[in-house]
């Protein structure tokens, strides 16, 4: 599995470390930034992973920053992405299981590197139950064809 990582300065150390994780689990992994602990926007960083998972070029991508989430809602604007803040393994499991998350948003402030490696792993593992759930993605979908044509 592809996977696509990026943060901004306050999620850099984190992102450093979940890029080993993913690469010792055997995931192919592009760092999309931030490549240093300098200020930087993450909107840059959410658009790159998020506009890359959505074009299909990754299964999954992965944000961190200070909270998760300032990167969680910009990745959200992009048309196709599911992007879900978890700092619990609950959480991680239940996001793939019903949302079918396509991205996985962390707050380096928020969450330890132990818990975070279990976060990671338990998202990464699980699979998209589809059925009952099914529907509800696509009100998902339909929500953002909508919005792409209204105006507010």
């Amino acid at each position: 599995m592809k996977v696509c990582i990026g943060s901004d300065h306050a999620g850099y150390a984190l992102k450093e470390m979940a890029k080993k994780w993913l690469l010792d689990w055997g995931y192919e992994v592009d760092d999309v930034g931030a490549f240093s602990e300098a200020s930087v926007d993450y909107p840059d960083f959410a658009r790159k992973v998020a506009t890359a998972v959505a074009r299909g070029e990754y299964a999954r991508g992965v944000l961190i920053c200070g909270t998760g989430i300032g990167m969680s809602i910009a990745a959200n604007k992009v048309r196709g992405v599911r992007a879900a803040l978890c700092h619990d393994v609950f959480s991680a499991k239940a996001t793939r299981q019903h949302n079918d998350s396509n991205v996985l948003t962390m707050g380096s402030r928020v969450i330890g590197a132990g818990v975070a490696q279990e976060v990671l792993r338990a998202w990464l593992s699980e699979e998209y139950e589809g059925g009952r759930h099914a529907p509800r993605l696509k009100k998902i979908t339909a929500l953002e064809d909508d919005m792409l044509t209204t105006k507010c």
